[in-house]
């Protein structure tokens, strides 16, 4: 497993190598909750994948990244919030071997 770095901020893009795959991932505040997008050598992986306390995020192999995302929440079991990014909630990168 492995931490992405992220701020406390409601929308922020970052790029990350994970895999040996450029990515790039965007996280967004929604009223609904926080959204996630990931490209990998500026290809759309997922759009839009509302992010639940240790859900994966990419979910399927025949997306073409290799391992998944999830936020995983530090100090309980709630959903990711903006303002606990960084710190409350980390967003996390598993492996294949880790799934």
């Amino acid at each position: 497993m492995l931490a992405i770095p992220l701020a406390a901020v409601p929308s922020q893009a970052l790029t990350v190598v994970l895999g040996d795959q450029v990515s790039q991932i965007s996280v967004r505040q929604l009223a609904v909750g926080v959204a996630v997008d990931l490209s990998v050598n500026d290809s759309p992986i997922i759009r839009g994948v509302l992010a639940f306390n240790l859900n994966r995020l990419v979910r399927s192999a025949y997306l073409g990244f290799i391992g998944d995302l999830a936020f995983v929440d530090m100090e309980g079991n709630a959903d990711p919030d903006y303002s606990g990014m960084g710190t409350r909630y980390q967003l996390c990168y598993f492996p294949p071997d880790e799934l």
